[in-house]
């Protein structure tokens, strides 16, 4: 995958991060994206496992797709979306990691995590995800050793 620009995005959250989905979806959508909600859908207490899987899952067989995953600190979600083959999600915290984790490792899935996101920052952090191409190079022999560890469960 190049960039991500103008694919689908499968978002999901738990309780925690419902209405920071709420705007990521809204601004998705201002930007042309085509956004496919895979819950939650109130901020009524619920597990994110099963949706941060819902949501992977979409992904993963959506070659030309992302998926965006939010929850109170992200970590969660990060673990249950990279146990799904061809997954690679990445938690991120700051612009800088944004851009580095689609440069480097062709990450798929951007993991949020509502309380330790800069609001301010949150546009800028998912747009520059989205944009960002991946390098190739040294970084995708590296993608392959993931990918080649993936295939050994």
């Amino acid at each position: 995958m190049k960039n991500m620009s103008k694919k689908i995005i499968f978002i999901g959250s738990d309780h925690r991060g419902f209405n920071l989905k709420a705007g990521i979806i809204k601004f998705l959508a201002s930007k042309g994206y085509k956004v496919i909600d895979k819950g939650a859908y109130s901020a009524d207490s619920c597990d994110y496992p099963k949706i941060a899987y819902e949501t992977a899952k979409a992904v993963s067989r959506n070659k030309n797709s992302a998926g965006i995953l939010i929850c109170k600190t992200g970590i969660g979600n990060a673990i249950v979306a990279n146990k799904v083959k061809g997954v690679r999600a990445a938690l991120c915290y700051n612009v800088k990691a944004a851009r580095l984790s689609r440069e480097h490792n062709d990450a798929n899935v951007l993991v949020l995590g509502s309380d330790f996101i800069n609001k301010k920052s949150l546009k800028p952090l998912i747009t520059i995800w989205l944009t960002t191409y991946f390098q190739g190079g040294r970084h995708a022999r590296r993608v392959k050793q993931i990918s080649r560890i993936e295939n050994l469960r």
